[in-house]
């Protein structure tokens, strides 16, 4: 699964472009963010490309969990939002 990572200062209609490619290529995809911006400009993303693929008739569901990653070789709890069809 093809693993975007994004951060605060991400356009959300950049990230919505590469997820919505992301998803017509193999699916599904897994966006990882780290902090309150980064998750805020995800669920932005999420929702543009949304927008992008529903008029092919693909609907997108959206499942948030949390991952443990390393930054700097520092232990960090990031979000994860796994974005599949319904």
């Amino acid at each position: 699964m093809e693993v975007l990572k994004v951060a605060a200062q991400s356009n959300p209609k950049s990230v919505a472009g590469a997820l919505a490619a992301i998803l017509r290529e193999s699916g599904s995809a897994e966006l990882q963010a780290v902090g309150a911006g980064a998750v805020n400009q995800t669920v932005k993303a999420i929702a543009i490309a949304r927008g992008f693929i529903a008029p092919n008739g693909v609907d997108i569901i959206m499942i948030p969990a949390f991952a443990e990653i390393f930054i700097d070789g520092e232990e960090r709890t990031a979000i994860k939002f796994i974005v599949e069809p319904r």
